[in-house]
C-alpha cells in the first residue's frame, strides 16, 4: 500500500542535522526528508500501521538532560500527518518522551490506561490512538529521537517480533543520518580555509555569484569589503610563522562574529593576509560603516592574548591595522552583462580601493572612486 509521507520543509529540515558542528550550510537538505521519508515507508511495510512519526530533539538547543529537551514530530504518515509535522512535544512528555529520554522502546494496547500516554497530541490533530509501539534513534549511541507507529493493522496489539523490526530501522536511521552527517561535513571542510575556518576563495566565487544573483532578483544592494593586514610580514619574521597563523586565525574568528548577524553573508580568507567580506542588503554607507568598525576592533584587539591552539605562547600583539576598500552593486556596477560580469567588477573594484588606502597611508578604509575616508578609533583618540 502506497502512504504519503509528510515532512518538514528542507530548511526548517536543515536544523535537525546540524550535530558535531554548529555551521553547517548550503548542504542538501532534501536527503534528510528523503531518507527518512523511506525509512516510514519500509517500517510500515513490515509492521503495518494506521499511522507512524517520527521525532528529533534539535541538536543546537539540546541539554544533556534530555527531559528538558524538545521533540519535533519531522516526517509522518497517516490521518492528520501534515497537521503533525513541525508540532513540538517536551522531551519527557508522552510515550515518545519516555522512549527519548530512557532510551528504551515501548509500546502499549491500552494507551487511555497507560501512564506515559500523552492524550494532548490526539486531541490537538483530532485522532484517535487505539495502540503504539516507539523506539529510540542513536546518532554515535546518543538518543537523538524516536520513531513510533501507531494503531497496527490486522491486529490490536504490536508483537514482539514487531518490536524487533523496529529497533533494526531504527539502526537503519541511525546509519542514514550519519551518512548524511559525514557527506554535510566532507561538503563543509572542502568549501572552508583550513588556517580561519572562513569560506576558501573557491566558495567565495561561487557563493558570491549565487548572492549577487539572489540581490539583483530582489532589487536590493550588496557591498563588497576588500581587507588586507599593514605589514603582515613583519609579524611572521618578527615573532615567528605560528604567531603569524594565530593571527590570522584570530582575525577569522573577529570577522566571523561581525558577518554573523548579516543574513546571506559571506566570510571569505582571500589568500594570505587578505580577506573578502560579501554583505547583502548593505548600501554604501552601511558597508562603509562595517568595515570602519572592523578596522578599529583590529586596531584595538590584543592579538595572541592567551595561548593559542597554533601559538602556545602569549605574546599579546598590540597594534596590528588593517587597510580596507569598499564597493557596492548600486554605486559601482550599472550595467553588467551576466552575473559573473558583475562579481568580477565588484572584486576589482574593492581591491582597487583597498590599494588606495594602503597608498594613502594604511589603517583606513576606502570607497571605490571616491576620496578615502578614516575614523580615529577609540585606541588612537
Amino acid at each position: 500500500m502506497t502512504i504519503d509521507i509528510h515532512s518538514l520543509e528542507p530548511r526548517a529540515m536543515s536544523a535537525f542535522l546540524e550535530r558535531r558542528r554548529a555551521t553547517l550550510a548550503f548542504a542538501s537538505e532534501m536527503n534528510l526528508a528523503e531518507n527518512l521519508a523511506e525509512i516510514l515507508r519500509k517500517a510500515n511495510e513490515f509492521v503495518p500501521s494506521a499511522a507512524g512519526s517520527i521525532l528529533l530533539d534539535n541538536p543546537l538547543e539540546k541539554q544533556p538532560d534530555r527531559g528538558k529537551n524538545r521533540l519535533t514530530f519531522v516526517a509522518a504518515f497517516g490521518e492528520r500527518a501534515d497537521e503533525l509535522v513541525g508540532r513540538t512535544i517536551p522531551g519527557d512528555r508522552g510515550i515518545a518522551g519516555h522512549v527519548y529520554v530512557h532510551g528504551s522502546a515501548y509500546h502499549t494496547s491500552e494507551p487511555n490506561g497507560d501512564r506515559h500516554f500523552f492524550a494532548g497530541m490526539d486531541k490537538a490533530i483530532d485522532y484517535k490512538t487505539r495502540s503504539l509501539v516507539a523506539v529510540p534513534i542513536r546518532i554515535e549511541q546518543e538518543v537523538c529521537g524516536v520513531l513510533e507507529l501507531v494503531n497496527r493493522q490486522g491486529a490490536n496489539d504490536y508483537s514482539d517480533d514487531d518490536l524487533n523490526l523496529l529497533r533494526i530501522f531504527a539502526g537503519y536511521i541511525s546509519i542514514s543520518i550519519q551518512n548524511i552527517l559525514d557527506g554535510r561535513r566532507a561538503q563543509e571542510l572542502a568549501k572552508r580555509d583550513n588556517l580561519t575556518s572562513l569560506f576558501n576563495d573557491h566558495y567565495l566565487h561561487v557563493a558570491m555569484s549565487r548572492t549577487i544573483e539572489l540581490c539583483i532578483g530582489e532589487g536590493t544592494d550588496l557591498a563588497v569589503i576588500f581587507l588586507d593586514l599593514d605589514y603582515f610580514k613583519s609579524v611572521n619574521d618578527t615573532y615567528g610563522h605560528l604567531a603569524g597563523s594565530q593571527v590570522l586565525r584570530e582575525v577569522g574568528h573577529l570577522l566571523k562574529s561581525y558577518l554573523r548577524p548579516l543574513e546571506h553573508s559571506i566570510p571569505a580568507r582571500y589568500g594570505g593576509d587578505e580577506f573578502v567580506l560579501v554583505a547583502p542588503y548593505l548600501s554604501l554607507d552601511e558597508g562603509v560603516d562595517l568595515a570602519e568598525r572592523i578596522r578599529e576592533e583590529i586596531i584595538s584587539t590584543r592579538f595572541c592574548a592567551k595561548p593559542g591552539d597554533i601559538q602556545r605562547e602569549t605574546l599579546n600583539l598590540s597594534g596590528i591595522t588593517c587597510s580596507i576598500g569598499v564597493a557596492t552593486l548600486a554605486r559601482h556596477v550599472q550595467e553588467c552583462s551576466s552575473v559573473e560580469e558583475c562579481k568580477s567588477t565588484l572584486l576589482r573594484l574593492a581591491d582597487a580601493a583597498m590599494y588606495v588606502a594602503k597608498k594613502t597611508g594604511r589603517n583606513r578604509t576606502a570607497v571605490a572612486g571616491e576620496p578615502v575616508q578614516r575614523r580615529k578609533s577609540a585606541a588612537e583618540a
